[in-house]
């Protein structure tokens, strides 16, 4: 088939490569010409695992290019997936969904003949409708435009797993569509051939999954970390009391982490924007759980900054803290509400001079807070540090032997923020150790 990604972020940049790799001809498109022009040349203006390697593969075959002109879309295919990013609003929880809507006004009028438009991008309940409605408006099709809702459910870093190999696929459709499941399910083939779950539903329903998904995955990280704080008032390990609940088919072990909590472009949008258009319909007390959820996730970022304190003495004012990580997860440069950068700016702010170190995110980290000190080396980063905190599980840093560290620091403690230090590794090298949850 031939298809276009309109919006070419995170998101739909994967996305195009990823239905390339399924061996459909793609164009992808982004008002972006600077991005345009990295795309084209084979790489990712961000980093993705696997995902540079695939751009290049299709870039340099043919069937995969990319514009910033909506004319060349339009005219490319009859089905265009539409992934602009839809933020907060600025002082605000709803969705700012500007991007969606413009992209559709521009791409409608140049709409003649009869297109799918799918739409991946993360939004409240009840915007399909209102894209039908511009594109009947402003496109020469008119009614011949039909509308797909189409969720992603993608993790950084597995983006290209999950794209290509989903867990399940959903396909929202209005009451009265026609052909757009065929498109969808031509355009698909190769995933729902595989054996994927393929869910058929209603746009409201599909609108919600995306957030669903989110909200009850924060839920669960924030459950695990309400757990923590009653296991460090009672001396508890929060990491074997997760293995025990994990063993519960009912509950499993997979998300529950317990620690820093999430960060990144989506749990915490996403639960928010949830709870705006809860507020929105008039049934917000349905989900004045995830105002908690979210308060919870904020004090372990509070509780970090505790224990660092409480590390250095009592006060923070000229201490030297090294922070291992810099990026919301491992394996991304995404620094979107990161965790590790939200704590080594309030650091900053009480009087600490503060070292960053990641494998990846450096460079966005610098453009933010420019006022932290940023070194490329995680061993050479601890030199002369009061006190090292780790808060983003970049397997290198699992990796470091401690007994390498601990002569280069003015004092060897540590407060491991994601449980994946060995204590008794740390310990046994000579290093005061702290962490979340554990004694």
């Amino acid at each position: 088939m031939k298809l276009t990604v309109i919006g070419c972020g995170y998101l739909g940049a994967t996305h195009a490569a990823c239905m390339a790799e399924l061996g459909h001809e793609v164009l992808g498109m982004d008002c972006d010409m600077d991005k345009v022009h990295v795309l084209n040349s084979g790489k990712a203006p961000f980093h993705e695992r696997g995902l540079d390697e695939m751009l290049a593969r299709h870039t340099a075959s043919g069937r995969l290019k990319f514009t910033a002109s909506y004319a060349e879309a339009a005219a490319f295919a009859d089905l265009h997936f539409i992934g602009v990013g839809t933020p907060q609003k600025p002082g605000e929880h709803a969705y700012d969904l500007d991007h969606l809507f413009s992209a559709v006004r521009q791409l409608a009028p140049r709409l003649k003949g009869p297109a799918v438009i799918a739409v991946k991008s993360t939004v409240p309940v009840g915007t399909a409708p209102r894209v039908r409605g511009l594109l009947h408006e402003f496109a020469p099709a008119g009614e011949a435009i039909e509308v797909a809702w189409n969720p992603e459910f993608l993790r950084e870093s597995f983006a290209v797993e999950d794209t290509l190999r989903p867990d399940r696929l959903v396909l929202g459709f209005d009451a009265e569509h026609s052909w757009a499941e065929a498109v969808l399910r031509q355009c698909f083939g190769k995933i729902i051939e595989a054996g994927t779950p393929t869910i058929v539903t209603d746009w409201a329903t599909a609108e919600l999954a995306k957030a669903s998904a989110n909200a009850f995955l924060a839920t669960k990280i924030s459950f695990i970390n309400a757990i923590a704080e009653v296991c460090e008032a009672s001396g508890a390990d929060v990491g074997r009391l997760a293995d025990v609940l994990g063993h519960d088919a009912r509950i499993g072990r997979r998300g529950m982490r317990p620690g820093l909590g999430f960060g990144g472009g989506c749990l915490p949008k996403d639960i928010r924007g949830f709870m705006a258009r809860a507020g929105e319909l008039g049934v917000d007390q349905s989900l004045t759980i995830l105002r908690e959820v979210d308060a919870i996730n904020s004090r372990r970022r509070e509780r970090m900054v505790d224990l660092a304190r409480e590390q250095c003495g009592g006060s923070l004012a000229g201490k030297r803290i090294t922070v291992w990580g810099a990026a919301f997860k491992p394996e991304t440069d995404d620094i979107r509400d990161s965790p590790a950068l939200a704590v080594a700016q309030k650091l900053h702010e009480l009087g600490a001079t503060v070292t960053v170190t990641d494998p990846q995110a450096l460079d966005n980290a610098r453009k933010t807070h420019p006022e932290l000190d940023y070194v490329n080396d995680p061993i050479a980063a601890v030199q002369d540090a009061d006190l090292l905190l780790h808060l983003t599980e970049w397997p290198q840093f699992s990796h470091i032997d401690p007994a390498r560290l601990a002569a280069r620091t003015a004092t060897p403690k540590v407060i491991d923020g994601r449980g994946t230090l060995d204590p008794a590794t740390w310990r046994e090298a000579g290093w005061t150790f702290r962490a979340l949850g554990r004694p």
